[in-house]
């Protein structure tokens, strides 16, 4: 996996876990469901890396 699409990945779920964060303690129902989508969406790519690697080897 490539460090410039881990980190970015990565930092797309942080993001997304704070505007969760954020969205539950503002109940703010819609930005926590827009972070969560972006929370589940860097962890997709993650695991899509990662078995992008696997079949690589």
């Amino acid at each position: 996996m490539s460090v410039g699409r881990t980190v970015k990945n990565k930092t797309q779920e942080v993001k997304g876990r704070i505007m969760e964060a954020f969205g539950r303690a503002g109940r703010n129902r819609k930005l926590e469901r827009h972070g969560k989508a972006e929370r589940v969406s860097g962890n997709l790519r993650q695991a899509g890396e990662k078995a992008r690697q696997a079949l690589r080897r």
